[in-house]
């Protein structure tokens, strides 16, 4: 038997005014498109705001339905749209702010584990890492260097 250690390192602001200025404009753009999440079920909405190497900013909000597995994650509603609208784009990286509209959510709220296995897909599809920042509606903003952090091991193609 043999034991294998996963450190993960992760970068994390204090808050939103101490991110760099383009991340900040990134960020807002999230929040915005999380103002048009569409949640009357859980209640939770999220917003994602994904930049790609062509300067194009792409954005989604979550989407529920009454039948739960037919409503689609923000960070996905936008990953699936710039690989649709731009599948020669690379994403260089990506904001997420997530908070429950009953209570007022301060913990970095990170992809869901779809979203994770959504996000890997691309970055092995593009062979460079994605920057992924995300927070709760205020307080502190984590940042990862690439989706590789947050899901050390991921399924893809080459398991198949």
């Amino acid at each position: 038997m043999k034991e294998v250690k996963i450190e993960t390192i992760l970068q994390v602001y204090d808050n939103y005014d101490e991110l760099p200025e383009d991340i900040a404009a990134l960020m807002t753009q999230a929040t915005e498109a999380r103002s048009k999440a569409y949640s009357p079920y859980s209640n939770f909405s999220v917003g994602a705001a994904i930049l790609l190497d062509n300067d194009e900013v792409i954005t989604g909000s979550n989407q529920e339905n009454a039948s739960y597995p037919s409503g689609l994650c923000a960070e996905r509603t936008a990953i699936y749209y710039a690989g649709s609208q731009y599948p020669d784009a690379k994403i260089i990286r990506m904001a997420v702010i997530a908070g429950s509209n009953v209570k007022h959510t301060m913990t970095p709220i990170p992809p869901c584990g779809a979203c994770r296995q959504a996000i890997a897909e691309y970055e092995v599809k593009q062979n460079t890492p994605i920057e992924i920042y995300f927070m709760g509606e205020t307080g502190k903003v984590v940042k990862s260097d690439s989706l590789a952090n947050i899901l050390p091991l991921i399924f893809d193609k080459s398991s198949l």
